[in-house]
Parts: C-alpha cells; structure tokens; sequence
C-alpha cells in the first residue's frame, strides 16, 4: 500500500481532513508497517561492503559478506586473543609415545607429550604456516627423535645453537616455518627445562 497523505490544509481554514479521515489514514499506514501488506513497497536498499543484501525490494535480508571484512574495517587492537584460530591459540596433547605422530600446526601452537616417550619418535608436521611457532613440551626418554614434514617435494630442518636432546631429563622443543612453501623449511631448538622460580 501506498502511503497516505493526511491533508492538513491551512491553519484554521477548514479545509483539511476531518479527524476522523485523518486517523483513518493513520491507522492504515500504521497497519501497513506493522503487517507488510505487500512485498515491493521499497523502492530500493543499498548495502555498502561489508554488508550485502539479497534483494533490492520487497523482504529484504542484510548479512555480511563472505570475506567481506577488511584489515580497514578493524579498529586498531580490537582482534582479542579468544578471536584467533587454534594454531596461535590452541593447546593439545600428543598420546602416542613411539613411532610416527602427526602434529598438525593448525589445530594448536603448544603440544604436549603426555609421558615419557618409550620408543624412537618421529613429529611429522602438517599444516604449518609461514612466521609460525610451535612448541613440544615434556619430552623425555632416552630414545631418538626425528623431524619431517608433507611437504611436497623437500623439507630443511636447521637447529639453532649447540644444544641436543637429552632424554635423561625434560625438554621443550621450540620450531619456526620460515617456508611453509612445497620446499618447507624449519627452524629450531631444543633445551631442557626444570621448574624454578628464581632465574639467574
């Protein structure tokens, strides 16, 4: 329905609509909106990026577009911790004691040995991102540990500094993808670890 006009015509003239056919017009308007009467009554709705809209007129649904946030559209620190994916946020514990194990880099950034390993120990890192860092922590045992990856053609391992594994005691094994390309390479380090309170 169109809208309708309440002709009010000139300040003490008499010559606009009765109260009556004023409010007659009122109530339809105001029954209009409330019911949707009809389906093409707007003329048109623009939705600016981000926003799309899935038609111009009649029942109109507004949503946000498929990758439509841009780094722009965010206030400068505004992306909270909780709001990251797992791969920088996530934690997760590796079962398997012996023999190969997937990591996958993106479902955690820290990986936990939950006991000492009990045989030779391969991670096998899948998932990995260019920049990021993962650690495995509680490793121990007295067995060899190896690194490898699905990368498709080649994978480079460097270790950064002098010191090996020592499964006799606790270690924390920190890894970097400076390449997470189809020649994947890694950097990274081993260190033992004790708890203590007091660093020197």
């Amino acid at each position: 329905m169109a809208q309708q006009d309440i002709i009010i015509g000139s300040a003490d003239a008499g010559n606009g609509d009765t109260l009556f056919a004023a409010f007659t017009k009122v109530q339809a308007n105001f029954t209009d909106l409330y019911t949707d009467e009809t389906t093409g009554e707007v003329s048109s709705i623009t939705a600016t990026a981000p926003i799309e809209r899935d038609v111009a007129v009649g029942a109109v649904t507004l949503s946000l577009a498929d990758l439509g946030v841009t780094t722009a559209k965010l206030a400068n620190n505004s992306v909270t911790h909780d709001k990251l994916e797992d791969r920088y946020t996530g934690t997760t514990t590796i079962t398997a004691t012996s023999g190969a194990t997937s990591v996958d880099w993106s479902t955690a950034t820290v990986f936990k040995m939950q006991s000492a390993c009990t045989g030779n120990k391969e991670f096998d890192f899948t998932g990995y991102k260019l920049g990021q860092v993962i650690t495995i922590h509680n490793l121990t045992g007295a067995y060899t540990l190896t690194l490898d990856s699905d990368a498709a053609t080649s994978e480079t391992f460097n270790k950064l500094g002098e010191k090996d594994y020592d499964g006799s005691k606790t270690n924390a094994l920190m890894v970097e993808c400076i390449d997470d390309s189809a020649n994947a390479v890694f950097n990274y380090s081993i260190l033992t670890y004790v708890s203590d309170d007091t660093p020197s």
